[in-house]
């Protein structure tokens, strides 16, 4: 039982220095469309850079031209958060900021709300090939406190027809606080997770579960959601703290609208700071998860598996023992997972490339 592999985005071509950032989502027609984040002049994570993505009709094994999906002149468009909804409508929400303002300035408060992170929502009615205009949402969705933020990265998701919040929207995020005493606001203590909500639809948003603590032991970072079996959202989430481990998880009952614990280490997760990807099947009923393993550099991909709903974890399938970093993952078909994820041979940020596992291997 063999995988296959294609490379979407690879740096230093189609206008774009570097490619970074990976999501990707399963249309109703079945195309897959992978997004990231196009960075022009260099890798890093301010200046110029687009949202870009591109489209696959024979489940990732090619793709076709590259499309701008979200641009903000000259300035920042990232951290893509699509959502493929029930009656096909896609939603595009990502956030926006100055060119000039990097993440550090924006913590320490620097920046003017103007040119700080803000965030965005597009739509597109014809399977991603056209996008409406954006609408801004950051006063639905961001304290006036708050001064970093990014939504996901990664897929979002649209809870099921048949649950307590029929086709809400759910998107996790994060976010800085102001510091206090004598900290200038990029310690990592003062970052802190939430929930995006809608529930008509995208048409209007709001927070739901915030989880701050500023003590240094757990703080929340980039984020992946889930819907289990039986209901409940799984969240993990990235720990820039040094307590107990680099990944933090939590779960919530009511639709992500609050959290039955807040976030706490999960130790069965060994691997690197970084954002990583989980996709709940529901046939076998398995939760995966991805992201380097390693416990100190980017490096060996690989995907796990929970058959508990989060609680323990076992390695499924190790990509390779390349450089690795930013992943999401999808379900393709009934045999397939797709991970699109950063790798190269020498350096994480050399490609975005696109696997497809068979879920048998997975199981």
């Amino acid at each position: 039982m063999t995988d296959e592999t294609s490379v979407p985005f690879r740096a230093g071509r189609e206008g774009y220095a570097s490619f970074r950032i990976p999501a990707v989502v399963r249309t109703n027609s079945g195309s897959l469309l992978a997004f990231c984040e196009g960075r022009v002049g260099s890798q890093q994570d301010s200046g110029n850079i687009d949202v870009v993505l591109k489209r696959s009709s024979d489940g990732g094994r090619t793709w076709g031209p590259l499309q701008v999906a979200a641009k903000n002149g000259a300035d920042l468009a990232g951290n893509p958060a699509p959502v493929v909804l029930g009656a096909g409508r896609i939603l595009l929400v990502h956030v926006r900021n100055a060119a000039a303002a990097t993440e550090d300035a924006i913590r320490r408060g620097t920046v003017s709300a103007a040119n700080g992170r803000r965030i965005w929502v597009q739509s597109s009615d014809d399977d991603g090939l056209t996008w409406s205009a954006a609408k801004e949402i950051t006063s639905q969705v961001k304290k006036a406190s708050w001064r970093w933020y990014a939504t996901t990265p990664g897929h979002a998701i649209q809870l099921s027809a048949g649950g307590d919040h029929p086709g809400r929207v759910v998107i996790p995020a994060n976010h800085s606080l102001p510091p206090t005493g004598t900290d200038n606001g990029t310690e990592g203590k003062y970052n802190g997770g939430h929930s995006l909500l809608s529930d008509d639809l995208g048409q209007t948003w709001r927070i739901g579960y915030v989880d701050d603590n500023s003590d240094g032991y757990v703080n929340v970072n980039e984020t992946t959601a889930a819907e289990l079996p039986d209901g409940r959202l799984y969240f993990n989430t990235r720990n820039d703290s040094p307590a107990p481990g680099t990944r933090a998880d939590a779960h919530s009952r009511d639709g992500g609208q609050t959290l039955v614990k807040p976030f706490r280490p999960q130790a069965g997760l060994v691997g690197p700071v970084v954002e990583c990807s989980v996709l709940q099947l529901r046939t076998p009923d398995v939760l995966l998860f991805s992201g380097p393993a390693d416990p100190g550099f980017r490096a060996l991909m690989t995907v796990r598996r929970s058959r508990d709903g989060g609680t323990t974890w076992q390695d499924a399938y190790t990509v390779d023992g390349l450089p690795a970093a930013y992943s999401d993952l999808v379900r393709v078909d009934d045999a397939t997972v797709g991970l699109l994820h950063e790798t190269g041979d020498f350096s994480a940020y050399e490609t975005i490339t696109f696997r497809r596992i068979p879920v048998a291997a997975l199981a």
